[in-house]
Parts: structure tokens; sequence; C-alpha cells
């Protein structure tokens, strides 16, 4: 008989949500935010976000694909900025594209981002907001920042609905909100 899905509770921007833990590697489960299709948190997470950007100046939002394109396009709505995804695939019709590589927490496995030729012009010379859905281990915000050093960008900050780990790591980050890891000795893990 399978065993009960674990969860993790948490209030994010005023609403619950349930956060399955999932095992990443033996001896540690994370508690995973999926926010697509998830229309009220991603709304109410962009507002909340939205006010509590630092009053720096900048030009625009830049995401890595896929689960946060819904909140950085909300952030877009709310903050009135423009927003550029960088891509986990090339495809031809990105031209002269730059990349950078990142390793997930959820997958173990080196990924790379792409900066399209088109955004890279969207960025070049301008102050770009970093916006991620949960911030772990901190790889996919190193490829975008590599990614925005390569394409004459300037970083004016750094959002996460979450983050995750170390509290101390995550120091610069406006976030709603922090998850814990789960080890298998920790007695919140059981």
């Amino acid at each position: 008989m399978p065993q009960p899905e674990q969860t993790y509770a948490i209030t994010i921007a005023g609403l619950e949500r349930h956060l399955p833990l999932v095992r990443v590697r033996p001896g540690l489960r994370i508690a995973v935010l999926n926010i697509l299709g998830d229309t009220p948190l991603i709304e109410a997470a962009a507002e909340s976000l939205a006010g509590r950007l630092p009053p720096r100046e900048y030009h625009v939002l830049v995401t890595a694909e896929a689960k946060s394109i819904p909140l950085v396009h909300a952030l877009s709505v709310a903050t009135r900025r423009p927003y550029v995804v960088l891509r986990k695939s090339y495809k031809t019709y990105m031209g002269d594209a730059l990349a950078a590589e990142t390793r997930s927490i959820t997958t173990g496995d080196p990924q790379r981002l792409y900066l399209d030729q088109k955004d890279r012009d969207a960025v070049r010379g301008r102050r770009v907001l970093l916006v991620d859905d949960v911030i772990s281990t901190g790889s996919t915000l190193q490829g975008m920042r590599e990614l925005m050093q390569k394409a004459g960008a300037t970083i004016a900050g750094e959002a996460a609905i979450l983050t995750e780990g170390d509290p101390a790591d995550w120091d610069g980050i406006v976030s709603l909100g922090h998850l814990p890891l789960f080890r298998d000795e920790d007695p919140a893990s059981a």
C-alpha cells in the first residue's frame, strides 16, 4: 500500500498551500512549489513581490524557463516592465544566442540557459531584475547572472517567491518566504 504523501504547509502572499515533499537524493527531500496553473497564487505573489521591490530603477524583468514564466508575466503586468525569458534549449530562430550552464536541484543534471539574440538587444545596457519561483542552490540564478553579464546588462536586484536551504545564503533576495531542507535525520522530515 502506498504511503500517504507528506507535505509542508506554507502561507504565500496570504494563501495557504501544502507543498509535497519530494526526495531529490538519498537523505534529502525538498518541498516543491509548482505554480503552474495556480493563478490565484501567481497573481497574489506577483502583487506582493511588486510591493517589496527596492526603489531602485530597473527596466526589464528576466527569468528562466519554465515554472517562473507565469510569475514574471504577472509581475510584468504589476510593475509595467517588459520581461525576457531565458530558454533551456536552443532553437534556430534564436540567432546568435548566448549560453550559460546551470544545475537544477530537482534534476541534478547540468542544463543550459540561452538568451535569444532579440532579447540580447532588450537587456543590453539596461538594468534588469532577475526573477525565479524558488531559489534553492542558486545555480539557475548564477546562470542568469552570467548571461546578463555577457549581454552587457546591469543586475539591479533579484527576487523569488521563496528561497530554500540556508536563509543566510539569500540575504540580498527579495522573497515572500523561505523553505527548509528536509533531511532524513531531521525530526521535521519524519
